[in-house]
């Protein structure tokens, strides 16, 4: 069954352009995902179509209004059926593979898209859950929501070439994803690693699972503290820092 997503935007066709090409427009024109994106000001009920207003309290910046959204997740509910409702906020849980997969496994989503200083706080009352993509501030919730999108594409089966593709990628084994290398073989005096051109693939499996572990206690140590290392890898490791003892004492040697 196709996942169906519908968007809540005060800017809908900032979505086609980007969507319906690549591996969610694969997805999409394979019929295994529909995405929807609509207008926000359609469910509002002033001659101005409002969508946002000043905050209670003062301060800057306008908020956007709780009733417009509510009206387009009831009515989004009652034409294509329950579904689970996220506010895309830099205030959310930050997003990352667990929570993709997870979310992959919903037959519905209906994803909200904030805009200006933010939205009512009693729209919590009405959704599932809040993502965010990072700790920094965009301006509206568009482009967090296509990230989300294209996050989810990639896991719907049959969408990508080649199936393992998502299995190999950054995050998915707890670890940033090992270099990748690509012909020729040398250019301008950089060259591929020889393991690669081997031909052994047990070779080849320990230098990308090396690789990989090294890339990510050096990138990311709060993803590697979180690692189970297996004695594989601790010898792997072990391996690389000699190596790289070795290589420094005989940079140093007179």
């Amino acid at each position: 069954m196709a996942q169906s997503i519908d968007i809540i935007s005060i800017f809908p066709e900032m979505f086609d352009p980007v969507l319906r090409i690549s591996i969610t427009g694969r997805a999409i024109s394979k019929g295994a995902l529909v995405v929807r994106p609509h207008n926000l000001r359609d469910y509002t009920v002033d001659r101005h179509r409002s969508t946002d207003d000043s905050p209670y309290g003062g301060g800057s910046g306008m908020v956007m209004l709780l009733e417009p959204m509510v009206r387009a997740m009831k009515s989004l509910e009652a034409s294509y059926g329950q579904a689970r409702k996220i506010v895309l906020a830099p205030t959310g849980r930050p997003l990352n593979q667990k929570i993709v997969r997870e979310l992959a496994q919903e037959e519905r989503l209906i994803l909200l898209c904030g805009r200006y200083e933010g939205m009512d706080e009693r729209i919590h009352h009405y959704v599932d859950d809040e993502i965010a993509i990072g700790d920094f501030v965009l301006t509206g919730g568009e482009l967090p929501a296509m990230i989300l999108i294209d996050a989810l594409a990639r896991l719907i089966p049959g969408v990508l070439h080649n199936e393992h593709s998502s299995v190999d990628e950054s995050f998915e084994s707890g670890l940033l994803e090992y270099p990748q290398y690509s012909r020729p073989a040398e250019s301008d005096g950089l060259v591929v690693p020889p393991v690669l051109l081997s031909g052994n693939h047990e070779l080849i499996r320990r230098w990308r699972r090396q690789l990989a572990l090294v890339r990510t206690r050096e990138r990311r140590p709060d993803l590697f503290g979180m690692v189970a290392l297996s004695e594989e890898d601790r010898r792997l490791l072990a391996a690389w820092d000699a190596e790289r003892r070795d290589t420094q004492q005989e940079a140093t040697s007179p």
